[in-house]
């Protein structure tokens, strides 16, 4: 059973490094730029805490999920050009996992209200065949990194 979003956050504020909180009205203006809403777990997320670094502090941190200002698409964020060739304009840049690689958003897709979450490895991006999915939730995604406390779990031990 998946724990809920409220005891994942609390454990985000008690043993990571979470940023303060978005305002609505950041909110509202993320919104506007990207052309696209939160999902329920990404609001509660920026609600709680614009951005973490999870399990470490930087610059050794494997996660940190970015904040509101600095999530951009993933083409720009691994190649420096919007342009599709480097991928589709729907798929977003949402947690920074070293070396270049993020944890990536597709709001084009959604899974029971949410959006799912893919490995966006800068070498492989955007091929599909490398880029799994890696979380049908910000959630699921946040739960997995919260128990295995590793960088990049999806890949094994």
């Amino acid at each position: 059973m998946a724990t809920p979003m409220s005891s994942l956050l609390e454990e985000v504020s008690r043993e990571h490094f979470p940023y303060p909180p978005a305002a609505p009205d950041e909110i509202d203006a993320f919104e506007r730029r990207v052309g696209w809403k939160l999902d329920p777990d990404l609001r509660a997320f920026y609600l709680h805490c614009n951005g973490a670094e999870l399990i470490e502090r930087l610059p050794d941190t494997p996660y940190r999920v970015l904040p509101l200002h600095k999530i951009v698409r993933a083409r720009v964020a691994i190649y420096g050009e919007d342009d599709d060739k480097w991928g589709s304009a729907s798929v977003y840049a949402l947690c920074d996992v070293q070396d270049g690689n993020y944890v990536l958003v597709d709001v084009a897709r959604q899974e029971n209200g949410r959006y799912p979450l893919f490995d966006g490895d800068h070498e492989a991006w955007p091929d599909p065949a490398y880029c799994k999915q890696v979380a049908s939730s910000f959630s699921e995604f946040l739960e997995q990194v919260l128990r295995t406390r590793r960088g990049l779990y999806w890949l094994g031990a």
